[in-house]
């Protein structure tokens, strides 16, 4: 019964347009120059990281995450 009810109140959220799990850390524009400083090689993963005041990991997260995404669009 208590899952039905979790459920329910789930699908009620999702259909109001809400979403869950946390709010990321960056914004899109933040992502995408850390990807062009890292790629051009202005700056290193963890500068980047500094300079966000992110985790190292999670710039490499994004790093890899973007490549995988570029792999799939090449022919």
């Amino acid at each position: 019964m208590l899952r039905e009810r979790t459920c329910n109140g789930l699908n009620a959220a999702r259909k109001e347009g809400r979403v869950g799990g946390r709010r990321p850390k960056l914004k899109a524009h933040q992502e995408k120059e850390i990807q062009h400083w890292v790629d051009s090689g202005q700056k290193t993963a963890a500068d980047a990281a500094r300079l966000f005041n992110v985790h190292p990991s999670m710039v490499s997260r994004l790093l890899a995450r973007n490549q995988v995404i570029a792999e799939r669009l090449e022919p």
